[in-house]
């Protein structure tokens, strides 16, 4: 149930990621979840079933809008045609807001498919700030902007993450994610006390959690969206939920995905950690794996949440 509001967005209460392997079970039993979230790319070039589905869950159910190709860190120009289509799908399902990550994904007009961490420091931050306020002029609504996991940081770094998304905010007046999953992840690949990013984010602009599942390869953890919340994570929720009053809170699951049931109630486990003693947050460090043994690599890759034959 939908309560309160922040920078003018209220929290819709517990929701899901819209993905199509459950399109059939929505529309047969209208699940009493709270609210959707949908993968903007995947249904800005659609006019088939899957904006069919869209328009017909929009219709009953709040919807949230997240882009993974906004690329607002790139040295490239923002690609006015790609927040053409934006706008016009917003116009058309009217989603509560529009989200996309603090990253880069591409460069030269080359899309790497990914999302990929910045440099944080001054000049950078100067650099994103204009082009938020371009992005939000354009669309005619404020953007909301997730904290990524990331994998590798960058020597000439001067700013803290959280210090980073602080001023930006402040700046722009733009919305956060906080993504508990992507703070923990990054803190056990970079070694930083995730409670501490917790802490320090600007818990007012927070409008939106995230939550997700992820894997742990020994020397590192991906942010791959495929398992249950880990205690860690929902122990770092529990902190959040409590120094930012709570938030819509929504759940990833992008990779063997479950069945619809079994979705709905991982986000309906957020509910235990709404109030109570904040406990501490156990960090699970990953072993460095022997030398013969191999160790899984790659990053993290919501661009692939995308889903071309439904367009």
């Amino acid at each position: 149930m939908a309560t309160g509001a922040r920078l003018g967005m209220e929290n819709l209460g517990l929701g899901v990621g819209l993905r199509s392997v459950h399109f059939p079970y929505i529309l047969a039993h209208e699940p009493e979840v709270d609210w959707f979230e949908v993968i903007s790319e995947n249904f800005m070039d659609s006019r088939g079933r899957a904006r069919y589905v869209l328009e017909a869950i929009a219709e009953r159910y709040p919807v949230v809008m997240h882009g993974v190709s906004l690329s607002i860190g790139s040295t490239d120009p923002l690609n006015f045609e790609y927040l053409k289509k934006l706008r016009r799908l917003a116009d058309e399902i009217n989603p509560r807001w529009i989200s996309d990550h603090l990253c880069w994904t591409g460069v030269l007009g080359l899309n790497a498919h990914d999302l990929l961490p910045l440099p944080l420091h001054e000049d950078s931050l100067e650099h994103v700030i204009t082009r938020v306020n371009v992005v939000q002029d354009f669309l005619e609504r404020p953007l909301v902007l997730e904290n990524p996991s990331s994998y590798v940081t960058f020597a000439g770094s001067t700013l803290t993450e959280w210090e980073f998304l602080s001023q930006l905010a402040a700046a722009t007046n733009c919305g956060l994610l906080l993504d508990v999953n992507n703070v923990y992840v990054s803190s056990v690949n970079h070694d930083f006390d995730p409670r501490e990013y917790v802490e320090r984010v600007p818990h007012h602009r927070v409008v939106q959690f995230h939550l997700a599942g992820h894997t742990d390869c020994r020397t590192h953890i991906i942010d791959t969206h495929d398992n249950h919340v880990i205690d860690p994570v929902w122990e770092l929720y529990r902190l959040a939920h409590q120094r930012t009053g709570g938030a819509s809170t929504l759940l990833e699951w992008d990779a063997k995905i479950p069945e619809f049931p079994v979705v709905h109630a991982e986000v309906l486990k957020a509910r235990q950690y709404m109030g109570g003693a904040v406990n501490e947050v156990p960090l699970v460090r990953p072993a460095p794996a022997a030398d013969d043994e191999p160790v899984a690599a790659g990053v993290s890759n919501p661009i692939s949440y995308i889903v071309p034959e439904i367009r």
